[in-house]
């Protein structure tokens, strides 16, 4: 089989974790990076292999490249995603989608019309444990969901980037638009409609910036938390928490109430799924940990990616299928500005 040749664009940490998955998969290789800053883009070609790029233009007029990994600031997703997709390349994007709901739906769009798959890398619903739970659901274990929990909150990105400190882009209102509720909290959005297969219809929430300061002092531009209240399509409700203030152990748990029981994911350090049934029943399976800035596996989106590029199938974590998430994040920013819950009719 002819290898898949990849181009990518940005120099950040998530650029590494996905040039490590490409070295460890069968069938793709690196062609190209582009990163603003070329002495960044030359590390990554002599670490990863592949030709430096100066230009973006450059790199998406060579016919060689079938795909593009766009990993740069957020605000440049869309504009860069939508050069990708009109040059001719499938595109892996990284989350979030794009800093307005106009522009992601642009993106889908341009996928379609160029008729190139476009993939946005919401890894949870990829993680074994996520995946088991998903099963143990469908057939029933803990009935019907009715109340849910999900969190994910660790010390904040200046600790984890490949550019570590106050003066990160994650708390530049230009690049990044959005913080914690973008960063953390479109995850866990995507990973409860996953779980319990419906969609968030409506959204109450407090989006904002309690404690995370710049190097001046003052308090980021972007929020540094997020609480919010999601009521679903099939009638489950709970809350979905995203925080760059845990100063402490990362939280990236999930808890579901059902009829028959309660299901915690990633609440034990020591066992992925524990179920406590009606009955008074005890079931646990130890399937993995679930990866952490300080402890990155192998998530599946290169995996994912790839069967979809060798196969010629849409990904599962297409564009379009994201869109939900990203409007319920969008009307969560919406509520917290407004004080009011906010509708999502396009979710139900």
């Amino acid at each position: 089989m002819e290898k898949i040749r990849l181009g990518t664009i940005g120099s950040g940490i998530i650029v590494h974790h996905i040039l490590d998955a490409v070295i460890r998969t069968e069938g793709i290789e690196l062609e190209a990076v582009y990163s603003r800053t070329r002495e960044k883009a030359q590390a990554l070609a002599e670490q990863y292999g592949g030709t430096a790029y100066e230009t973006v233009e450059d790199l998406l007029a060579n016919p060689d490249i079938a795909a593009v990994s766009v990993c740069a600031a957020n605000f440049a997703h869309a504009e860069l995603t939508i050069a990708a997709l009109n040059a001719g390349k499938h595109v892996l994007c990284e989350k979030p989608m794009a800093i307005t709901l106009a522009e992601c739906e642009a993106m889908v769009e341009a996928a379609k019309a160029n008729g190139k798959y476009l993939m946005i890398g919401h890894n949870q619903r990829l993680a074994k444990a996520h995946a088991m739970a998903r099963k143990l659901i469908v057939d029933g274990l803990i009935g019907d969901i009715v109340t849910f929990r999900t969190t994910f909150g660790h010390p904040g990105p200046e600790t984890w980037s490949v550019d570590p400190g106050l003066n990160t882009w994650f708390f530049d209102k230009t690049r990044a638009a959005m913080g914690a509720m973008a960063d953390l909290g479109i995850h866990k959005t995507d990973l409860i409609q996953f779980l319990t297969g419906q969609q968030v219809v409506r959204t109450t929430a407090r989006v904002t910036t309690l404690d995370k300061k710049d190097a001046a002092g003052n308090l980021i531009g972007v929020d540094d938390n997020a609480i919010c209240i999601y009521e679903m399509s099939g009638g489950a409700f709970g809350t979905m928490t995203a925080s760059w203030t845990y100063y402490g152990a990362e939280d990236n748990s999930t808890v579901l109430y059902g009829t028959k029981g309660i299901m915690r994911i990633y609440d034990d350090p020591a066992i992925s799924i524990k179920v406590i049934l009606a009955d008074g029943g005890k079931i646990s399976y130890d399937v993995e940990a679930i990866q952490t800035n300080d402890n990155q596996t192998k998530s599946g989106v290169i995996d994912l990616w790839m069967e979809s590029l060798v196969n010629d199938t849409a990904p599962e974590i297409s564009g379009e299928s994201a869109l939900s998430a990203m409007r319920a994040v969008f009307a969560s920013i919406q509520s917290s500005e407004t004080g009011k819950a906010v509708e999502i009719p396009e979710n139900k």
